[in-house]
């Protein structure tokens, strides 16, 4: 029945009868709507995804045929361009080019099958007129493009390097900074996103990276200026062994030489680190748990502890300092500054003077170490500055401490005592001579340890097992020592004996460190 027909009819007061017609065509288009809309429902003439043309098709055929194009495209190449020349070419499937069909497929197979019979011939009237296109919605793997612009940025980035002093034996001399460049992986990913799913053709594409632009901090003129002395410190270890002295020469050598801009902080233990004999660090006597243990890198504490009184004396900022566990016999109580990298110890400062400043770091054959923080002084001539170490607690240890091990029976290893001590440190200004101002810098703790000797026990011999055994009851250090001297002796007569050798006597006697 035609709308003609209806208003004719309508007009002859069959208007009852019509309008249940019309309810009834409504249902019956309803259902043919809903038939029409079904997995087979072919797409009506004129719809396109993009550029393709899918009239005529089921959803799934409509959807093969987007997949077929879309991998048509993985081989399309794609250069990503970075500032100096430096191009990457790769392909849109290298970089994850993907689609899936987000229901616009079936959006357009229900064009012209949806609603009343004027809301469908409208629909169908303006698809043919002209058309209907929906967007291709192409993503790129997020994933996928983080890889490709981190490896990117690994080879590429290079950052700014500030320009910076060395010290000779006639002077200072200035290398220039060089300005830096690095890829902002965050800003070029949007970009090539921007691009491909909005401006790209489908062709060969050539994309622009984002580059940020690092320059250096400081000049010479600048640089010229640093060259007043404005603290110096000074420590020995000359009655180290070679071991420790290699330590303490290396642990120097990696802090000489450092250029502090306004600001900027040094922290001693990444300046340091690692601990490795490829780092130039050997075994030596180092603090652990009350007790003095070999490890590589043992005396470096004595290292930051001098350069710590330097940069108190040039009155920098420190931002972390921490106590040895047990007193060191370099500096007075509250001056020194331990490193520990397991223990979390560090040692950080930053400079906040206006102008930059430079450390040096020196040893000498006669076992000294000297720091000198070098910049420019802007404090009175009439001020002066300095430190006072105060003890607040003494605690000597009344008894010694033995521990069996199983070395062999003769072997002794003792340590000293190491007196335990409350202190903190004062900072003293001074204006022509009069004090006008006490400060307390910091406070310290160290722990009270007894003479300590490691007694080896290990032995086949019972009678010997019993007298090593009765010694350490005594609790005397000493006496463990001279049974353990005997035994030894006689163990090395009866070995020789033995083996038709002369008998003879040695001793074997450790001797406990007692550095930081």
């Amino acid at each position: 029945m035609s709308d003609e027909e209806v208003v004719i009819i309508m007009q002859k007061g069959w208007k009852k009868i019509v309008i249940a017609a019309v309810f009834s065509a409504c249902f019956i288009g309803a259902g043919l709507n809903a038939q029409a809309a079904g997995k087979d429902s072919k797409i009506e003439t004129g719809v396109s995804i993009g550029d393709i043309d899918v009239s005529g098709m089921t959803v799934s055929e409509a959807e093969s045929k987007v997949e077929a194009f879309v991998d048509t495209l993985k081989g399309v190449p794609i250069t990503l361009r970075l500032e100096g020349g430096q191009d990457t070419v790769g392909t849109a499937g290298e970089f994850g080019i993907t689609w899936e069909n987000d229901g616009s497929l079936e959006e357009a197979a229900m064009l012209g099958k949806r609603g009343n019979i004027v809301q469908r011939y409208k629909a169908l009237a303006d698809l043919k007129k002209q058309g209907r296109s929906y967007p291709l919605n192409i993503s790129f793997q997020s994933d996928v493009l983080d890889s490709i612009l981190n490896s990117l940025s690994e080879t590429y980035n290079q950052g700014a390097v500030e320009a910076s002093l060395t010290k000779t034996e006639s002077g200072f001399q200035i290398t220039e900074g060089q300005t830096g460049r690095v890829l902002d992986i965050a800003k070029s990913k949007e970009a090539i996103l921007n691009y491909l799913q909005s401006s790209w053709d489908y062709g060969n594409a050539s994309i622009d990276l984002v580059v940020t632009v690092e320059e250096p901090r400081g000049d010479a003129e600048t640089l010229n200026k640093v060259k007043d002395v404005l603290g110096t410190a000074t420590t020995s270890y000359k009655s180290s062994g070679p071991s420790r002295v290699a330590n303490v020469r290396t642990g120097c050598s990696h802090l000489n030489g450092i250029t502090l801009y306004p600001g900027e902080q040094c922290s001693v233990l990444e300046m340091i680190t690692p601990f490795s004999v490829e780092n130039g660090y050997e075994l030596a006597g180092s603090y652990l748990n009350g007790q003095v243990v070999n490890s590589l890198g043992g005396g470096i504490c004595q290292v930051s502890t001098t350069l710590y009184n330097a940069i108190l004396k040039a009155e920098l900022q420190v931002d972390e300092r921490s106590n040895h566990s047990m007193i060191v016999n370099y500096v007075e109580p509250s001056e020194d500054a331990a490193i520990s990298e397991s223990g979390g110890k560090d040692f950080k400062f930053t400079n906040n003077k206006e102008y930059p400043i430079y450390i040096e770091g020196t040893t000498t054959p006669e076992k000294t170490i000297t720091f000198t923080v070098y910049g420019v002084e802007d404090r009175p001539t009439n001020r002066k500055v300095t430190y006072e170490s105060e003890i607040l607690e003494t605690n000597v240890p009344s008894t010694e401490k033995i521990i069996p091990t199983g070395d062999p029976v003769g072997y002794v290893n003792v340590q000293s005592v190491h007196v335990g001590y409350k202190a903190r440190l004062w900072k003293i200004v001074t204006e022509d001579g009069v004090e006008v101002s006490r400060e307390q810098v910091n406070s310290s703790h160290y722990t009270a340890v007894p003479r300590t000797a490691t007694v080896g026990t290990a032995t086949a011999d019972p009678n010997a097992a019993s007298q090593i055994q009765a010694a350490i009851a005594t609790g005397s250090i000493d006496y463990v020592k001279s049974v353990a001297g005997a035994l030894a002796a006689q163990q090395a007569a009866l070995a020789a004996q033995q083996a038709g050798q002369p008998i003879g006597v040695t001793e074997d006697a450790g001797t406990g460190a007692t550095d930081g």
